[in-house]
């Protein structure tokens, strides 16, 4: 029965061995400077290179594990009409949903999780670029809607972690009615006078950063983040000059006034618990009771 041992079983094995089995997916390599990282190294470091310290790009679950302090719920967002349009290009937009939603495990690119960031009641939506690079259509703009409402009927501040690279053009106007719908939700937040938190994470653009994406009472950034309306290869073919080095980045808004704070992404729950604790002032007894945005 040797034969079996030494050739059938291998050969079963070499097959049915899942992919992360294998050892070339042990290793990840950083995006920036190509430096190979152990890939456990790199979870216990939430996706920063330790060589440049390049922050690339985490899953909704990553997402929400680094900001909670622990547990957190996760909200159902509601079901819209899939492909209204029967919207078609070089392939079917229903045949691009089903291949994100194999690929990511997700419905759509946005997700609402409830729990406590430095113990206040927090209600998180986070959008994933690696769900059709996180566009604004329906369901995300439902979602971002939801989970506005969420912090409405919870009382609670609300934080929006934006990555996209624009509407959802196969949704054709539909997409862009995401703009001005969610753009209520937020002033509904700040008539409560309710904190509403954006952290722009690489890239933030398109109708997002003309949205929700920019109406926050704070604007964190992480390190080296992309963040504008169109990118910077268009303006400058536009424009037809080059652009200033840096341009769109963190740093560069930082420096003219687009954004409140650069943070590292291991210091980003520790930095919103401190703001989240200003904005909710608990020393004035009411815990629910926000600083209204611009004062």
């Amino acid at each position: 029965m040797n034969w079996i041992k030494n050739f059938v079983r291998p050969k079963f094995e070499s097959v049915f061995r899942g992919k992360d089995d294998t050892e070339e997916n042990l290793w990840v390599n950083c995006t920036e400077c190509g430096e190979m990282i152990f890939h456990r190294d790199m979870d216990d470091l939430s996706k920063v290179c330790p060589g440049c310290d390049h922050h690339m790009r985490l899953s909704t679950k990553e997402r929400f594990e680094l900001l909670f302090d622990g547990s957190y719920d996760l909200v159902e967002t509601p079901e819209v009409p899939v492909d209204p349009l029967k919207f078609k290009d070089q392939k079917r937009y229903i045949d691009r949903l089903k291949e994100a939603r194999n690929k990511t495990g997700m419905q759509d690119a946005v997700s609402i999780g409830v729990g406590d960031i430095s113990g206040v009641e927090t209600v998180v939506v986070v959008q994933d670029f690696a769900f059709m690079g996180g566009s604004l259509g329906m369901a995300a703009g439902e979602a971002v809607i939801r989970g506005g409402e969420t912090a409405l009927e919870k009382n609670c501040p609300f934080i929006v972690v934006a990555a996209a690279g624009g509407a959802r053009m196969q949704e054709g106007i539909m997409s862009l009615m995401q703009m001005p719908r969610t753009t209520v939700i937020i002033q509904e937040l700040r008539d409560r006078g309710l904190p509403y938190i954006v952290i722009l994470t690489d890239p933030t653009t398109g109708g997002v950063t003309a949205s929700y994406g920019m109406l926050g009472d704070v604007h964190i950034a992480e390190p080296g983040a992309l963040i504008g309306f169109a990118g910077p290869r268009v303006i400058q073919d536009t424009i037809n000059e080059k652009l200033p080095e840096g341009f769109q980045r963190a740093e560069y808004l930082l420096e003219h006034g687009m954004v409140d704070m650069v943070v590292h992404r291991h210091r980003l729950a520790e930095t919103l618990g401190k703001l989240l604790r200003l904005l909710i002032d608990p020393q004035s007894g009411q815990e629910k009771q926000a600083i209204p945005a611009g004062e």
